[in-house]
């Protein structure tokens, strides 16, 4: 009789552990940028996070660089559930609804603290953008803010008249149109050729980009003018997040948050040891004169109308709650 009891209380014991198992889960996530870069190790520690807090009922691998889905896929790929949980730059969904171009408006959002309000206003919007799609925001992190490299010295919108530069997107081309610029199409990997070149004088870009495309060899100055920063952020299919337990649900979100508030310490880190190394490479790294500040203010001022046109009342309401 107590074999048999014994032998009962062990089958019960191994139907619970299979089915602690049957409930575990294993994400892949896709993240566009290679280890070294500071989101992708936010992400690395966000993964570690998690998995802690649910006592590995959540499992998350991070493939970094591109290397399960490029960049431009992601979104789709977690929309579609070929992976349950990604990366990718807000920014770069613009052709899906103006919404996600918020944080890439230049001099709307001009320093850190600026950055986090805008998310804060915004945020809601791009989830229920996001949802129609069926996915879920977890977290958003800046990268630092965009600056102005210029062969020679500028004091004013008006020195910038004519100078080659550098456009990447829409966005920058139409900054170039605004300030007398004339834009030509250029990607990170060709920059250095294009300077030396002479396709392009001038860009507008971070100092992790200049710094990692040794901007010292082919422009004399960096201003910081920090045009906007530009957020990356983290999606989860909303089918493969509801399935999970309300316990991993809560690993996850807290993990989320702890990673937000992380990555902007990073970000703001980055920034500063990037400009360091422009300064002693012999760069000329300097704040913008007052008279520069205010004219690119000006131009600020028009592509947020712009903005405004495309985005409607929505648009209007986080400007609105943005400046009050």
């Amino acid at each position: 009789m107590l074999k048999k009891a014994l032998s009962t209380v062990a089958v019960a014991a191994i139907t619970m552990s299979a089915g602690l198992a049957a409930a575990a889960e294993k994400w892949d996530m896709a993240t566009p940028y290679p280890d070294a870069t500071f989101h992708t190790q936010n992400i690395i520690e966000f993964a570690k996070d998690v998995n802690d807090a649910s006592g590995g009922e959540l499992t998350i691998t991070v493939h970094s660089g591109g290397s399960l889905f490029k960049h431009a896929d992601i979104k789709r790929s977690v929309q579609r559930g070929l992976v349950p949980i990604g990366e990718t730059l807000i920014s770069l969904l613009a052709n899906e609804n103006p919404i996600y171009t918020v944080d890439a408006i230049p001099f709307l959002a001009t320093s850190y603290e600026d950055s986090k309000k805008l998310w804060e206003v915004s945020r809601a919007g791009i989830e229920a953008a996001l949802a129609k799609d069926g996915l879920k925001v977890l977290y958003a992190v800046p990268w630092p803010s965009q600056g102005l490299y210029t062969a020679n010295p500028v004091s004013t919108v008006e020195d910038l008249k004519g100078i080659k530069f550098r456009a990447y997107n829409s966005t920058t081309s139409q900054l170039a149109d605004l300030t007398g610029m004339v834009a030509t199409q250029v990607e990170v990997p060709e920059i250095p050729t294009a300077f030396a070149t002479g396709i392009v004088e001038a860009m507008m870009t971070s100092p992790s980009t200049g710094a990692n495309s040794k901007a010292w060899d082919f422009v004399s100055n960096f201003y910081d003018v920090q045009a906007w920063l530009p957020k990356n952020m983290v999606i989860v299919n909303a089918k493969s997040f509801d399935r999970l337990s309300a316990e991993a649900q809560k690993a996850v979100m807290d993990a989320a948050v702890k990673a937000e508030a992380r990555g902007l310490e990073m970000s703001m880190a980055e920034s500063e040891a990037k400009k360091k190394i422009l300064a002693d490479n012999g760069m000329n790294v300097a704040a913008p004169s007052a008279e520069l500040k205010d004219g690119l203010a000006k131009v600020g001022e028009t592509m947020v109308a712009d903005w405004l046109e495309k985005t409607g009342d929505e648009g209007k309401a986080i400007i609105d709650a943005f400046k009050n």
